[in-house]
């Protein structure tokens, strides 16, 4: 297995315990990564049958879309504990929509332009896309930190609204949305 993921509660006697039977019956290493995430937290309390406090995806896709709710799991480290609450669950929808909005308008600028020769201006912003594509690659590097490559996407939109100009050609314009898209994609 490539990847093992699971809750940092089944890393003993779990988790342990299919190392221990797969490598002793296959003689081969079990998993090459691990991942343990943290406990889900509603409303600052541990989630639990007990306390009443138990969601289903079920029940919060009844009231927030599932893409939504990718994006407020992925806004936090996996390995830190994440808080649910109606609040943060609409930050993350408004913050969401904003980077939905920005690759719309990017994408209605594609549409509007002509075919040019990328100007000075234009190569000089796709290093500055370049050097936030980086900074994403670096966070997702550094133990899957999908908080910071946010992080890095909500710089590129905030780039690509200043940016994206009417001066701007096309090939530049259509760099921007390609990366924003392939960033967005890869969560």
């Amino acid at each position: 297995i490539d990847i093992h993921a699971g809750g940092e509660d089944l890393i003993f006697p779990h988790h342990e315990n299919e190392i221990a039977q797969s490598e002793a019956c296959n003689g081969k290493e079990f998993s090459h990564y691990w991942m343990h995430n943290a406990f889900l937290n509603i409303d600052n309390r541990k989630m639990s049958k007990s306390l009443g406090n138990f969601l289903l995806v079920r029940d919060i896709e009844k009231k927030y879309d599932l893409q939504v709710l990718r994006f407020f799991m992925l806004s936090a480290h996996y390995r830190s504990p994440l808080n649910f609450s109606d609040t943060l669950v609409e930050s993350s929808k408004n913050g969401l929509e904003r980077i939905l909005t920005a690759i719309e308008n990017v994408r209605d600028a594609v549409q509007s332009k002509e075919e040019g020769i990328l100007t000075e201006e234009d190569c000089g912003n796709l290093e500055k896309v370049e050097a936030l594509v980086k900074k994403y690659e670096a966070a997702m590097e550094d133990d899957f930190n999908t908080a910071d490559a946010i992080s890095s996407i909500f710089e590129l939109v905030k780039f690509a609204n200043v940016n994206v100009t009417e001066a701007s050609t096309k090939a530049f314009v259509q760099k921007v949305l390609n990366e924003i898209t392939v960033l967005c994609d890869v969560l």
